[in-house]
């Protein structure tokens, strides 16, 4: 079975057809879904969607509500919530690698990835390949 994480990028990019990479996250995304896999994100990467959506990318609130609906409501879609275990984890590798300019939300997402053993990330974010993992919208 395909399992990807998906980042806030990859999930902007899937969604916002004006996107540099929307084609590519459309294909990363489809190619998971025909083959019965499952995308794997976090509820902070959700919220950060949130975020993205409002500004830069100006989409209507309506169609962030429906978009945000879809995802949280596919069976397909894994949604992690950030206990504290998880969120004690990524503090730390925040706190550790003082050499890279990594967000909190970026090691919660290095965490997760790392407990769930997925290497391929649908994301733009550069950081991944930092940590180890296959960035697939470059």
């Amino acid at each position: 079975m395909i399992e990807r994480f998906v980042d806030t990028s990859g999930w902007g990019s899937w969604a916002d057809s004006h996107q540099q990479f929307h084609s590519a996250a459309l294909a990363c995304v489809n190619e998971v879904w025909q083959h019965g896999g499952r995308l794997v994100t976090s509820n902070w990467i959700l919220v950060e969607l949130t975020s993205l959506l409002t500004r830069p990318l100006r989409v209507a609130k309506a169609q962030q509500v429906q978009l945000l609906a879809d995802i949280r409501g596919d069976p397909g879609v894994l949604i992690v919530a950030m206990d504290s275990g998880l969120e004690a984890s990524a503090w730390r590798l925040w706190e550790t690698r003082l050499d890279k300019e990594w967000s909190l939300t970026d090691c919660a997402s290095f965490v997760v990835m790392q407990q769930l053993r997925l290497v391929e990330a649908v994301t733009t974010d550069h950081h991944f390949e930092q940590a180890g993992f296959v960035r697939l919208l470059k």
